[in-house]
């Protein structure tokens, strides 16, 4: 059932892992769909085929999300070519984990930038823009409740886009636009398998109730619910979808 028929959706960071996966379902459920990528054209490209060839809408838009010209620019490009925006999904992010010793200012100045910046300002072009009724979804982790070393900017980051879903959430409300965070665990994606070896992978697998990883369908099915009109009375909450990590 289609019951996202005739909705607009921008989906930041999609043109791989959880993105692509969130793409491509709200794609299937008869979203419009916008494939937002910084540096992987080829990807976004491919990730906007594969919803065309199934009988999908989508347009794939380069943006820069620590640029605030480019997520203006995302926004623009967005209603030029489906007149409307009534979903934002913002999954763009960037990990980079060091011991606190070897963190650099730029390490800490480009993860900020991307994960806390970008997402708070495209929240900012979302009240201008965003139909009545419409939702957003900012992607937290569920590291903001653990203690892992090295993850201290990265968990920052995103303690600090749970704040801005919590605090935004009556800034959204005459309008009826709900706004959450959904925070996963571990899944099998290329920014989480990064440097990890496959001991602390098998670690990890053991942490949470179910003795796996998670895929990136996982976090989509829940998002599904998130952006569909049966959560209109769930918002400024953060969903931590984790098998049981925490």
């Amino acid at each position: 059932m289609k019951h996202l028929e005739g909705k607009v959706a921008i989906v930041t960071g999609s043109s791989r892992g959880i993105g692509r996966a969130i793409a491509e379902q709200l794609a299937d459920l008869g979203a419009k769909v916008v494939i937002n990528y910084a540096s992987s054209p080829e990807k976004a490209e491919e990730v906007k085929e594969a919803i065309l060839q199934k009988g999908g809408k989508a347009v794939a838009i380069h943006a820069d999300l620590s640029k605030i010209g480019d997520v203006e620019k995302l926004f623009q490009e967005t209603i030029a070519a489906f007149d409307k925006v009534d979903i934002l999904v913002n999954n763009a992010g960037l990990m980079i984990t060091k011991p606190l010793a070897e963190v650099t200012e730029a390490d800490f100045d480009k993860q900020f930038a991307i994960n806390v910046k970008g997402t708070f300002f495209a929240c900012q072009q979302a009240i201008k823009y965003m139909e009545n009724n419409g939702r957003i979804v900012n992607l937290s982790t569920s590291v903001v409740g653990q203690m892992f070393p090295g993850y201290s900017i990265y968990a920052g980051t995103k303690g600090a886009v749970e704040q801005f879903t919590r605090q935004l959430a009556k800034e959204f409300g005459p309008k009826q636009i709900t706004i959450n965070a959904v925070a996963p665990g571990p899944v099998n994606t290329e920014l989480f398998n990064v440097g990890k070896t496959e001991q602390q992978i098998e670690g990890m697998k053991k942490m949470n109730a179910f003795g796996r990883i998670g895929e990136p369908e996982d976090i989509a099915d829940v998002i599904e619910f998130l952006v569909s009109e049966k959560s209109q009375w769930v918002t400024g909450q953060t969903l931590r979808v984790n098998g049981g990590f925490i």
